[in-house]
């Protein structure tokens, strides 16, 4: 497998130059994830998109440290995400989060940590579960959530003394939007760098976008593809796929690459960063091989006229479900 031989970036506020394809962790199973991991990497990938609660940043370390090993890569040259969770909002639990999330990943600082979600979740001890998930005691009678009175404001004080510290050079959001983020810019002394959402053709999230962009946050579009993960979740069908869309594939086929080529490349074209995954070389290298070709400015505005305002990532709908508490976050 061939790597990448172009990647476009994103610059930063703090002036760092984030790559606009990476490469997400999310739902890959732990026994494959340090070869996804190496593999993605000798492909050309130089941004890898972690968090706590996959429960696999440890499995990914080894694959970093391989393919540093080997010369592939150095240190400097990737982009490595990680996020806070939910139960470690407090501040005297912000530190020894991302210190953990260094120690499993085998790292000394990360190239940007987020604010997974705004839902503050009571505290669980790693020596006690890990990743914490979302319910507090799954041996209860009624397993369920149980919210902490935590402010953002007070998180993201914490956040901030990681990037004093230098156990991170930037920080930012995740799930959130712009009431939110005006929040957060107005008591921010270290200001978001980067805002990471679902955004895909059927949620193209054009205000949230417009107004990161008038404030120097970079955006990470999460689910690329619509329903993809979702699927196999029970929270979305087959059908809602934007791949299946007649527009993407008949512009597919205009271009002569793939329909998810296309979506991938629609982002990127529009100013964000996406990180798709896939365990697989052959479609890591498709993902990432989108350098080649442009859309035009009608085939950009057809994609995006197939905006829903569907959301597939939404507590206020899994949460009840899966966790027996409702627990919106959008309105």
């Amino acid at each position: 497998m061939q790597a990448a031989k172009t990647m476009t970036h994103l610059t930063v506020q703090s002036g760092e130059k984030m790559p606009t394809v990476g490469f997400g962790m999310w739902k890959i199973a732990k026994d494959q994830t340090a070869e996804a991991t190496y593999q993605a990497i000798k492909a050309g990938y130089r941004l890898i998109d972690q968090a706590c609660d996959y429960g696999n940043e440890k499995e990914c370390g080894e694959g970093i440290k391989k393919a540093i090993d080997e010369g592939l890569v150095k240190r400097e040259e990737l982009w490595v995400t990680s996020k806070l969770w939910n139960t470690f909002h407090r501040k005297e639990h912000v530190k020894a989060a991302c210190q953990k999330s260094l120690k499993d990943l085998g790292l000394d600082y990360l190239d940007l940590y987020l604010i997974h979600f705004p839902i503050a979740l009571k505290y669980v001890d790693p020596e006690v579960r890990y990743p914490p998930e979302w319910i507090f005691d799954p041996s209860s009678a009624e397993p369920r959530m149980e919210e902490d009175n935590v402010s953002y404001q007070e998180t993201w004080r914490a956040m901030e003394e990681l990037a004093k510290e230098g156990l991170t050079k930037n920080i930012g959001c995740s799930n959130i939007g712009t009431t939110m983020l005006r929040d957060v810019l107005n008591y921010a002394e270290v200001k978001p760098a980067v805002l990471q959402v679902e955004m895909h053709p059927y949620n193209t999230q054009d205000k949230l976008l417009r107004f990161c962009d008038s404030k120097g946050i970079a955006v990470t579009a999460f689910s690329s593809f619509g329903a993809g993960s979702y699927v196999e979740l029970g929270m979305a069908t087959v059908q809602e796929s934007c791949l299946e869309e007649q527009t993407v594939k008949d512009i597919a086929g205009a271009h002569s690459v793939s329909p998810a080529q296309v979506v991938l490349r629609w982002a990127v074209q529009r100013g964000t960063a996406v990180i798709p995954k896939s365990v697989k070389p052959e479609r890591m290298a498709e993902n990432i091989g989108i350098q080649g070709f442009e859309l035009t400015e009608d085939q950009m505005k057809a994609i995006g006229a197939m905006n829903k305002n569907r959301r597939f990532n939404d507590p206020g709908h899994f949460t009840e479900a899966a966790f027996n508490t409702f627990f919106p976050i959008y309105e």
